[in-house]
Parts: structure tokens; C-alpha cells; sequence
């Protein structure tokens, strides 16, 4: 069984540095069920490929299995040694370990920024689920394509092979990539060969819990991966639903001291301005239908459901405690049925596609998207501006150079402690523009609060519309 990994850019020999793995000499590296090899195929400045060879023993396999029998064939004669399986994962955490914590001493900034990269996985069990191949790894922000064969040439009635090489290629950091791989080829070929406990969960939690919990596949990859002990993936889904939980942000403060309440109150005028500029945006726009991702705990659908203009209005967030806010705000089990049926609420994450996100006049992103890594934005970008395509992308995100006005935030600090950047209005403009120019939109700006002469506002908004 193979599996190659290929950087295109600039530099790429560089790659070795990162899996930590001489590109000069083929490495071995001895299993329990076989050897691993480690080679280069390509090697050079634009493209650099590097391979993992895994050759399993099928006598290895069997020596001194339970219920093995001297003089069964079973044991030696079936699909382990060829096929991408448990095997091939268990290679790679052994391998590429330091790679998959994303440690790189000397070329940490390398490992922390996102790489065009490609995978090849050969001979990856499918079992009658390759659409599945699709939507497990295009939200993970993969383009996928994958090769699959009869089973038998002569024999074209028996219909395609179970098994297919799979390719998926995208801008992501190489640790994740790995562990993508890692988690999800057990996934598919539905087999273990070794005993899964409990400790499997936190293995599972461990090498996926930053993607897995807003993953609209989640339920099928937590049970395959699991091998459907219902034990183990409930403990599994039930762990993810609380770490969900925990990182509902609550941003309500204790206003006793005189000078908090006026900081309190800014913040309450500046967040009331924003939404107010959305909704102008929105009447601008004549939409009718609007979409609030990451919608939180519900402030912008309070403000949209009492105007007439709009005739559909639904929210969606990753977290189910802010959609329960949020539905207690709008009153939606008191609510009348015109009410009810104007107004939706559901739960999704703007990082997959969602079939529920299309279909509307607008999309709003208020707010949101600088608590996203980096390395996460080109999936953000596809599922908003490929995918769904919304008419109309009203985008709000803070103004970094605006943050000297705020007292305790020094130069470098961030606005607020879950924000994974923040952006300039020369860095948000240069992003916004590429943006437009790439899936064919135009995009203008305005800013939100207070205006400062050199600083801008508070807020920065672009108002994107499908050309």
C-alpha cells in the first residue's frame, strides 16, 4: 500500500524538513506487521513528492492470532496486505509523529502557514460508498477525484471493484492534512486490526476534535471510525457536544463599577450601529431572504423579523447553546404561524457544505470570521462564495488599527481573546478583493462607530454582489 504526499510552489525540497525525513536517502523502518518505507520520487524546487511504502507480512499477521488455524488459509489469504487500511495508519503515526504535531524547529513558519498540497492514497477499501469520498473530505476544504476499476475485466457483470485510489488536493497546513488521513482511511475500509476500547476515543478526540464536531459527516465518521460500538461512539459524540458547549463564548459582563458600565454601554452602542448598517445594507440590497451564519445567539434576526422587507429570515451557528438563546430572544415556541413560518433556526458551521445554506437573496457574516484560524479561511471562502453563492455577502470584521483607541489592548494584542486575527482595512480590502475577483463578485467598503481621521472605524463592512 502507498500513500505519497506532493507540495507544489516554491522551495518545496523544504518538505523534507517538515516530515523530517532525509530526501537523499530511502529510510526503513521496521512494524510489527511488516516494514515502512520512506522515499522521494520527485524531488525539486517547484514539486516535491514523498512517499510512504508499506509492505505487510501476511505470515506476521496470523503468527500467534486467536483462533488462528495451522491449516486455515483465511489467515493469509485476504486484502490486509494491499490495501490502505488500519495498517497504513498506524504506519504514519509511527513515521511522520513529529510532522503530525506540527513541530519544525527551524522552519516552524513553514509548518504554520497552509501548503498547496496533494495526497494519493492507492487502493483505499470503499465498499459501495464512494459519493461518501466527497462529502467527507471536500468540507474539509479538498478539491477530490478518485480512479476505481471492475472487479474483474473479464467479468464486467460483476460490477466495480470495492476499492479505488483516491486523490484530494488543497491549500491546508501538512499536519492537518496528515491527520485527515490518519483518522478518516480507517473510516473507510471499516476494519481494525487491533482492539478498540475506550482509549480509541480519545485518540479520535485528540487527532480531530478542532474539525470533527462541526463536520456535517460527523455521525458517520465517529461510528466507522468506532467500528459502530454504540458505547464508544455515543461517549464519543457526547464529549464533542460538551467541548462545544465550553467554548460558547458569554459575553456578559458585571457592569457594578461606574466606569465598566460606560465601556459597556460603547460597546452595546457600537454592536446596535453595526447591526442597524446591516439592515440598511440589506434594504439597500432589496432582499428579500437573508441567511445569518454564525448567527450567535440571535441579535441580527431580532432586528431583521420586525421589518416587512424581508419574508425569509434564518439563522444557523455551530453551537447549540447559542441557537437555545437564540430561539428564547425570538420567542419562537410563543411565536404565531406567520411568525414561524417566516423565521428558521438550525445548526451548521460555515467551514462545510451546507445544502440549507442556498436558495437566498443574502447572506450576513457578522462578526465572525476572525475567530477562524487562517489556515481555515479558503474553506470559509468556497462554502460562502462557490457553493452557496448567495446574491449579496454583507461581511463585518473589526478594524485592527482602530485597537490603539481601546484601553489594555497594547499594538499586537487582539480585540478580544477568541479572535484568531484581525485584520487592517488595507489587509481586509486586499482579501475582500481577491475574493470578489475569484468566484465574480464586486465588493464595497464602509466602516461602523466612530470615524478617526487616520485610524478608520471600529468595524469595517464589505458588501459583496454577484456580477
Amino acid at each position: 500500500m502507498l500513500l505519497t504526499i506532493t507540495w507544489r510552489g516554491h522551495n518545496t525540497t523544504d518538505l523534507s524538513f517538515l516530515l523530517f525525513k532525509n530526501p537523499y536517502r530511502p529510510q526503513k523502518f521496521e512494524l510489527g506487521y511488516g516494514d515502512a518505507y520512506v522515499f522521494y520520487p520527485e524531488l525539486s524546487d517547484e514539486k516535491t513528492t514523498a512517499a510512504l511504502l508499506l509492505d505487510i507480512n501476511p505470515v506476521n499477521l496470523a503468527r500467534g492470532k486467536e483462533g488462528s488455524s495451522a491449516a486455515g488459509l483465511f489467515d493469509y489469504v485476504n486484502d490486509r496486505p494491499y490495501v490502505s487500511s488500519s495498517f497504513m495508519s498506524v504506519a504514519i503515526s509511527s513515521v511522520f509523529r513529529t510532522a503530525m504535531t506540527g513541530r519544525a524547529d527551524d522552519h516552524q513558519e513553514l509548518s504554520d502557514t497552509p501548503l498547496d498540497l496533494e495526497a494519493a492514497i492507492t487502493m483505499l477499501p470503499c465498499r459501495g460508498d464512494s459519493a461518501m469520498l466527497n462529502r467527507v473530505f471536500e468540507p474539509l476544504g479538498y478539491y477530490v477525484r478518485f480512479e476505481t476499476f471492475l472487479t474483474d475485466e473479464k467479468f464486467p457483470d460483476w460490477g466495480e471493484s470495492k476499492y479505488v485510489n483516491l486523490t484530494i488536493r488543497g491549500k491546508i497546513l501538512l499536519r492537518d492534512l496528515i491527520k485527515h488521513i490518519y483518522i478518516l482511511i480507517p473510516v473507510f475500509d471499516r476494519q481494525k486490526h487491533y482492539w478498540v476500547g475506550n482509549d480509541e476515543v480519545e485518540k479520535l478526540l485528540r487527532n480531530a476534535g478542532d474539525w470533527l464536531s462541526n463536520h456535517p459527516e460527523k455521525s458517520f465518521i465517529t461510528s466507522r471510525y468506532l467500528i459502530r460500538l454504540s458505547p464508544l461512539v455515543n461517549n464519543a459524540i457526547a464529549k464533542m457536544a460538551a467541548a462545544a458547549d465550553e467554548n460558547v463564548i458569554d459575553e456578559e459582563e458585571d457592569a457594578a463599577d461606574p466606569a465598566e458600565t460606560e465601556k459597556i454601554e460603547k460597546k452595546l452602542n457600537l454592536n446596535a450601529k453595526r447591526l442597524g448598517s446591516v439592515v440598511a445594507a440589506l434594504k439597500n440590497c432589496k432582499a428579500r431572504s437573508v441567511i445569518d451564519i454564525g448567527c450567535g445567539e440571535g441579535n441580527l434576526l431580532r432586528f431583521l423579523v420586525r421589518e416587512k422587507q424581508f419574508e425569509r429570515v434564518t439563522g444557523a451557528d455551530v453551537s447549540s447553546l447559542a441557537l437555545t438563546r437564540a430561539k428564547e430572544k425570538l420567542r419562537i415556541d410563543e411565536a404565531n404561524d406567520s411568525l414561524r413560518e417566516k423565521v428558521s433556526i438550525f445548526q451548521s458551521s460555515l467551514l462545510y457544505k451546507d445544502i440549507r445554506f442556498k436558495g437566498y437573496d443574502a447572506a450576513c457574516v457578522i462578526e465572525v470570521i476572525e475567530h477562524l484560524d487562517t489556515a481555515r479561511l479558503s474553506a470559509f471562502e468556497r462554502v460562502l462564495f462557490e457553493f452557496t453563492k448567495p446574491r449579496y455577502v454583507i461581511l463585518t470584521t473589526p478594524n485592527k488599527e482602530y485597537n490603539v483607541k481601546y484601553e489594555n489592548i497594547d499594538e499586537n494584542k487582539l480585540r478580544h481573546g477568541n479572535h484568531r486575527f484581525e485584520w487592517t482595512r488595507d489587509e481586509f480590502q486586499t482579501w475582500a478583493r481577491k475574493i470578489a475577483d475569484q468566484y465574480g463578485y464586486t465588493v464595497k467598503f464602509s466602516g461602523i462607530g466612530e470615524i478617526d481621521d487616520e485610524l478608520g472605524a471600529s468595524t469595517q463592512m464589505g458588501v459583496f454582489t454577484l456580477c
